[in-house]
């Protein structure tokens, strides 16, 4: 069995922040894959359901971001899970806003959901990381991913989310490369090799000259002109 892990916040002020990002992906696969319904439990919301061959809970923690791994630890004790088995789900501003990459073990990076999860369980667990950008400055990074993602964005987003969902059987049965795939698929589709490449215009033809009238000058009139 496979737990998969959305980092975010609770209620609907914190939706559509972009620290939600790991909330939005597990509703997007739960809505797409036929889960039943989130329940309360283990201090977050939790749902189940089937991944290919993988019986998959996916769990997002209501313990607000820095302390999720309150929620995490307790799911993991009662099912009598390993780091191996968990998936984490989380917004990444390292990363360009859409991209997205798998990692395995390592540090948190100041990621405070990542930092509690490393407090309860330890750091050998994989993530997948969803980049949603960086405002620039150290400073500005809080006020950063709790406000919501723009209207602009929304393009972007919905694939990276769908990529997500579309890759999920793959993420839950360990298989990385197919997951990124899939994802690649929605974000970054291959260009056509059909289209027909453009023509310059065809230039149109000209009208010819007309011939120019006979002379009907005699000889000595053509003489005389010469000499005027």
């Amino acid at each position: 069995m496979k737990l998969i892990v959305g980092l975010g916040n609770p209620g609907a002020k914190y939706a559509r922040n972009r620290h939600n990002i790991g909330f939005m992906a597990l509703d997007r696969i739960a809505g797409d894959h036929g889960f039943a319904p989130w329940r309360a439990k283990f201090q977050g919301q939790l749902c189940e359901g089937r991944l290919g061959r993988e019986k998959v809970m996916l769990l997002k923690p209501e313990t607000f971001m820095n302390n999720s791994g309150q929620s995490v630890g307790e799911a993991m004790r009662f099912f009598k899970l390993e780091s191996e088995d968990l998936i984490v789900i989380h917004d990444e501003i390292d990363l360009a806003p859409g991209k997205a990459r798998i990692k395995t073990g390592g540090g948190h990076a100041g990621h405070n959901g990542l930092r509690s999860i490393h407090a309860h369980i330890g750091d050998a667990y994989d993530r997948v990381r969803l980049g949603v950008g960086h405002p620039g400055r150290k400073e500005l990074v809080p006020g950063y991913v709790l406000r919501d993602f723009p209207k602009a964005d929304d393009d972007w987003l919905d694939d990276l989310l769908r990529g997500i969902s579309d890759g999920a059987v793959h993420l839950a049965e360990g298989d990385g490369g197919r997951f990124m795939n899939a994802v690649a698929l929605r974000t970054a589709p291959p260009r056509s090799s059909t289209s027909v490449p453009k023509t310059s215009p065809t230039t149109a033809p000209q009208p010819e000259a007309p011939a120019p009238a006979p002379d009907e000058r005699s000889r000595l009139q053509k003489l005389v002109d010469r000499f005027k």
